[in-house]
């Protein structure tokens, strides 16, 4: 059974151009916030500690703010992917992914803010799970949306990347999890890097287009 959104609206393109302008700077201020605490923070080791440790001392304010600038940015852009399309295959299920994708991002970054004082044994929980239902729904999201993509004509030719771009985010996640081995801090800021790059270039390439039909 196919889940589908109703189509009551179609955005005008300068309004796709405004998300897609929208989402590039979110994601301009996260890379930013996210290597500026990397390169001032000289208590951890980056190799070794995961993103969420930054999250608290020095700089961690400024970063959990970058994190939910970036959650209102995905859900803005998996809004907007939905509103363009033309796809026959188009669907509710990948900006629905998003969107639980940007919420347990949210919940990353809120509830490491006073969790650990508040409830300690609880923290833990909340972390784990915010943050596996964000990786795991926005690969997914990505996989969808770029299957979504490829059957949209205007969309085809930088589909067809973005489907094994998303493939190899996948890949990494899993791989991040079962295995054990490299560095924990390194593995998981590669796949983050992963899923930054799949949004820049979806945000990019979604301003072109609102940028052509604009003309």
């Amino acid at each position: 059974m196919s889940l589908s959104l109703p189509r009551p609206f179609r955005w005008p393109a300068q309004q796709h151009a405004r998300v897609a302008l929208l989402t590039l700077v979110a994601l301009a201020l996260f890379v930013a916030t996210a290597l500026w605490t990397q390169w001032a923070r000289d208590d951890l080791d980056w190799v070794q500690a995961t993103l969420s440790l930054y999250l608290h001392g020095p700089w961690g304010l400024a970063l959990r703010t970058a994190y939910c600038v970036l959650a209102l940015a995905i859900m803005l852009l998996a809004v907007a992917l939905h509103a363009n399309s033309r796809s026959p295959r188009r669907s509710a299920a990948a900006p629905l992914l998003f969107w639980v994708a940007a919420l347990g991002l949210m919940g990353v970054a809120i509830g490491d803010s006073w969790l650990p004082e508040r409830a300690p044994l609880l923290a833990p929980l909340v972390h784990g799970l915010s943050a596996n239902t964000a990786f795991l729904c926005v690969s997914v999201a990505m996989l969808l949306q770029s299957w979504y993509l490829r059957a949209d004509p205007r969309w085809r030719t930088w589909a067809g990347p973005a489907w094994w771009w998303a493939w190899l985010c996948f890949m990494l996640l899993w791989l991040h999890v079962l295995w054990r081995g490299p560095p924990r801090g390194a593995g998981q800021k590669l796949v983050i890097a992963v899923v930054l790059v799949w949004l820049v270039s979806v945000a990019w390439q979604l301003w072109r287009q609102a940028r052509r039909d604009a003309r």
